[in-house]
């Protein structure tokens, strides 16, 4: 499906433009743009009804009108001679523009001695207290580390030794299970043999008895 359009504007020397485009790539690309005028601050998207209405009539069409008026957008624009006289206007105060001089600092007022030697002293202590603190939190921090450290390590050796004595648990019922299955086995074998020879025996004397 198409992507949807919509108006973005910009500005150009004496003329301010118009077009209907499916992204702000596309209108860079239709306006003919080298650089990422959005970013800069000098393209925007817009909503304005007359605007939106003029360009989704001609989608993708560059259309203009004087910079700084309220002309309805075309395909054509004549500058306005309120663009001239601005323009010229702009070029002649940057030729005028009388350069600012750079602003000279007022002196900070010096404090007495006396207070500066002191405000130096409580900053100074402060400071040697603030390290103190984390000189003393990075030890507690430092000590909580390897209590964690034991506890992670004697968890670690406890579950290494319940999963040790689970395996030797393990493999003693398992040896203890083939050894019984063997022992069937050969229970097994032996009832095979013994069976055939108590069934013939048995019918043998069923046999004879039947006869008398």
């Amino acid at each position: 499906m198409p992507r949807k359009l919509k108006a973005f504007t910009t500005s150009a020397g004496f003329f301010d433009l118009a077009v209907a485009a499916p992204s702000m790539k596309a209108a860079l690309a239709a306006w003919g743009a080298d650089s990422d005028l959005f970013h800069q601050g000098f393209a925007r998207e817009t909503r304005d009804t007359k605007i939106v209405a003029a360009t989704m009539a001609r989608p993708g069409l560059v259309l203009r009108r004087p910079v700084g008026t309220d002309r309805p957008y075309g395909e054509t624009a004549e500058i306005s001679e309120r663009a001239l006289v601005g323009h010229g206007r702009r070029k002649m105060a940057a030729r005028t523009r009388p350069k600012s001089k750079p602003k000279t600092k007022n002196a900070a007022p010096k404090r007495p001695a006396s207070r500066t030697a002191a405000a130096d002293r409580a900053a100074a202590l402060a400071y040697e207290k603030e390290e103190k603190r984390r000189a003393l939190q990075e030890q507690r921090e430092k000590g909580e580390r390897r209590r964690a450290a034991a506890r992670r390590g004697r968890a670690v050796a406890a579950a290494e030794e319940a999963l040790r004595q689970a395996e030797g648990a393990h493999d003693r019922t398992a040896s203890g299970l083939d050894r019984e299955r063997a022992a069937l086995d050969r229970r097994t074998e032996a009832e095979a043999r013994r069976w055939p020879r108590e069934k013939d025996r048995l019918q043998e004397a069923l046999h004879r008895a039947q006869r008398y």
